[in-house]
């Protein structure tokens, strides 16, 4: 089997893979400090919980924004599976030309997930992911890789705007009754979630204007974060929140399979 790994700033998302079948998966914070062994533990703790062991496992797949979570999470899986292990970075094969000013510069969830959505959906077409940061992300008709946005996530706002003021506190982050907050809970809640939705909405109508298509191109959403903010948008009509774990196993199987 295979293990999918994607570490964010700020949640890991793992896959647990039985050829293309996902058979279970698991959304945990990322903690920067942990060590290789630390790692060990905690992922074969998450495995046997579900009736799997860590001999179960033939094969790795890790994509990583965070530098220190990268280094650790690799050598745990050089001491953890005899099979390949793949690492998305810079020299990696992914069957997509990278068409911007610097591609090594392009951080590997990206990647990761415009090999998912070209391969799911045909291109051209834009993927959001809703994490840390919200990130868009476009392949153009001839299936390359051409750029696209990066915007402060619903959560970091949040944090934002309740450090730059006195009277403001936490709230959670779903849709209030109206855009009209009849309080300062739903005041904030309104302009968090709708905000960040016309944000998503307006990016979006950029970005397709500048796709030569003469066909409507699909917007497949994923992240921790989409099924609070995709409901409210008008732009994105595709969830799917296994899009960045099935890049990774189309990732692995174009670096493993001769």
């Amino acid at each position: 089997m295979l293990i999918a790994i994607d570490v964010g700033n700020t949640q890991t998302v793992m896959g647990l893979f039985d050829n293309d079948d996902l058979v279970d998966r698991w959304r945990v914070s990322t903690v920067r400090e942990r060590t290789a062994d630390e790692y060990r533990l905690y992922f074969a703790g998450l495995l046997r919980q579900d009736g799997h062991d860590l001999e179960d496992v033939d094969g790795i797949a890790l994509s990583s924004v965070v530098p220190s979570v990268k280094e650790a999470v690799t050598r745990l899986a050089e001491d953890m599976v005899d099979g390949p292990i793949v690492v998305v970075g810079p020299g990696t094969r992914t069957g997509m030309a990278i068409n911007i000013d610097n591609p090594r510069e392009v951080g590997a969830d990206r990647v990761v997930n415009s090999v998912a959505a070209v391969h799911k959906h045909g291109p051209p077409v834009v993927s959001v992911d809703f994490g840390t940061s919200t990130n868009f992300d476009v392949i153009d008709a001839s299936g390359a890789y051409i750029g696209g946005s990066i915007a402060p996530g619903l959560e970091i706002s949040e944090k934002a705007l309740i450090a730059a003021t006195a009277a403001l506190r936490s709230v959670d982050t779903v849709a209030p009754r109206a855009a009209i907050g009849r309080s300062t809970v739903e005041a904030m809640q309104s302009g968090l979630v709708f905000g960040h939705a016309g944000m998503v909405d307006g990016i979006i109508d950029r970005l397709v204007a500048e796709i030569e298509s003469d066909d409507e191109i699909p917007v497949v959403a994923t992240g921790g974060l989409a099924s609070t903010i995709v409901p409210h948008c008008r732009s994105v009509r595709l969830v799917d929140d296994r899009l960045t774990l099935d890049g990774l196993r189309l990732i692995y199987l174009m670096n493993t399979e001769e």
